[in-house]
């Protein structure tokens, strides 16, 4: 194996194949070679005091306020359908529920229900939990703490190993966990924080899938490999220990995504469009004579293979719809009206068809006023916030008091994610790096398609703009990573400050901005944390937080 004695830039270009065609370089191959970057010894451990942060922050109170808040109407109780007779009911009424939205993030509500008990007065059900009996509050929203939490998790492991660095790892996970928006979205029984982790837990996965990618070539390179040569001779050579696992794990992480709401198929594209530029990339680097050309060919059935998985594992969360006869649409006898199919095995994926073009035909045809609604171009300006909960009694000590749950970003955080985007653009481009454009290409994926519904007049909110969030922090991270890098060097690259050096005072004024930064978005957490978890206040201190009182009131 060749010797590695640093951790090369992952942005640096890579030495050209020798002139006597016998292989590429030993520059390239240890180029390769260190991409997955040993984690220190101390990076599970800031991992753990951040994540605890976050699990704190979601799970204290989460019971309260008392009954369902905001949309928790629909979900908690869909939820307790899933688990009770496998498909969305109407306890009320004894029918069906007609519902727009895929199971799986109200099946993972179910399952906190299930645990530790579900109630609810109009229907008049009201069942123990088989594990614990607590507030049954606590029960449906339970499991979006769970995964609002190792949201937080995922994002630190993803930042650490795409910025090779622990302390802009953790200072992801803790800016997420620091985040008003997410907090909101972590303690309340919604499906967009689910939506949220399956589509950066796939994001993950590709990011591991290029890693081994090119420990694969490495590998190969260091085998004797001349991707010089034509055809299979000038490749690594495959087998089933050679397959992208990853990329096939984030092809069922995907369909999850899809299967909690359905706005998660904006990110097919993208996510694909990666894995081709990634798989170009290190083929070029190792000198293939026609990356483009070969990447196509070993690549894009692969890609088909991670799509038929994405649809089957959106085909497997609806199988309580499938097997049972109580969904609604379900059998035609049901519904004659509708173009169904009472015939065995085909019939169902027919009525499924058809209940699909339905509750599409709803979404399409969205554009009733509410309140709350927003447009794209308001959201990371904060210019619309959505009131989960709101109330006037209770006692704090004042003439009136106020309890709200204001679904809002904190302000300093996100009013840092414009500047953030046009910087990551501008260095991106200037240092040609992979992960800002994989940060930028994600972001687009998320926010873009919204504007181009918006010209329809759609009825939007805010909460669609959090599967994005995540990747807006790692922006944010990544100007933060660029004030305290060495002149010329990596974001990420860890370089103890040494008076003399010719980028020390620009490295310590970068520094102390970025620590500074960090420790303001925390105060400003502190400030609205009263308003994202519903603490009863005077009403003039509730008054005072509001900033901008015409629009978050």
């Amino acid at each position: 194996m060749v010797e590695v004695t640093g951790e090369p830039s992952p942005n640096q270009e890579p030495t050209a194949p020798s002139a006597d065609g016998g292989g590429v370089s030993a520059v390239v191959r240890r180029r390769f070679a260190t991409v997955d970057t040993k984690l220190d010894r101390f990076s599970w451990l800031a991992t753990a005091v951040v994540v605890a942060i976050a699990a704190i922050l979601r799970f204290v109170g989460l019971s309260s306020p008392k009954g369902k808040i905001f949309d928790e109407t629909y979900y908690a109780k869909d939820g307790y359908g899933l688990i009770t007779r496998a498909v969305e009911w109407n306890y009320k009424d004894n029918v069906p529920s007609y519902v727009v939205h895929p199971p799986l993030g109200k099946w993972l509500i179910g399952l906190g229900e299930w645990a530790f008990g579900y109630q609810d007065a109009e229907s008049k059900v009201s069942v123990p939990g088989h594990l614990i009996t607590t507030a049954p509050e606590f029960g449906w929203r339970f499991s979006a703490a769970v995964i609002g939490t190792l949201s937080v998790l995922l994002l630190v492991r993803i930042g650490r190993r795409m910025f090779h660095s622990t302390v802009l790892g953790c200072a992801a996970g803790l800016l997420l966990a620091l985040d008003g928006f997410h907090l909101v979205l972590s303690r309340a029984a919604l499906l967009d924080i689910f939506l949220l982790f399956f589509v950066l837990a796939a994001f993950g996965a590709l990011v591991l899938d290029r890693d081994a990618r090119r420990r694969r070539w490495a590998r190969a390179l260091d085998e004797g490999l001349d991707p010089s040569q034509p055809g299979r001779a000038g490749r690594p050579s495959t087998g089933w220990r050679t397959w992208p696992w990853w990329r096939l794990a984030a092809g069922v992480l995907i369909g999850c995504a899809c299967a909690v709401k359905w706005s998660a198929l904006y990110f097919v594209p993208a996510f694909a469009l990666l894995v081709l530029l990634w798989e170009v990339g290190v083929r070029r680097s190792a000198g293939v004579r026609r990356p483009w050309r070969d990447t196509l060919l070993d690549e894009l059935p692969w890609l088909v293979l991670a799509g038929v998985l994405m649809v089957g594992t959106y085909l497997a969360t609806w199988s309580g719809w499938l097997i049972t006869d109580d969904g609604y649409y379900r059998l035609a006898s049901a519904y004659p009206s509708a173009p169904l199919s009472d015939r065995p095995v085909i019939g169902p994926l027919i009525n499924l068809f058809e209940y699909h073009r339905a509750a599409y035909g709803f979404h399409a045809q969205l554009d009733d006023a509410h309140k709350y609604q927003s447009w794209p171009w308001q959201w990371l300006l904060l210019g619309r916030p959505v009131a989960f909960h709101y109330a006037s009694n209770g006692t704090c000590g004042a003439p009136t008091c106020a309890s709200e749950i204001l679904l809002l970003g904190t302000p300093l955080l996100w009013w840092s994610f414009l500047p953030a985007l046009v910087a990551l653009a501008w260095l991106g481009l200037a240092r040609r790096d992979w992960r800002a454009g994989a940060i930028l290409l994600t972001v687009a994926a998320g926010l873009l398609p919204w504007f181009w519904l918006a010209l329809d007049g759609r009825t939007m909110f805010s909460f669609y703009a959090a599967p994005v969030v995540p990747f807006l922090v790692l922006a944010v991270v990544y100007v933060l990573g660029a004030l305290i890098a060495p002149a010329g060097g990596d974001v990420g690259e860890v370089v103890p400050l040494v008076p003399g050096d010719p980028s020390y005072e620009r490295r310590l004024v970068g520094s102390i901005a970025a620590g500074a930064y960090v420790l303001l978005v925390g105060l400003c957490f502190a400030y609205f944390y009263p308003i994202f978890v519903g603490k009863v206040i005077p009403y003039s201190d509730w008054l005072s937080r509001m900033w901008l009182d015409g629009r978050w009131i």
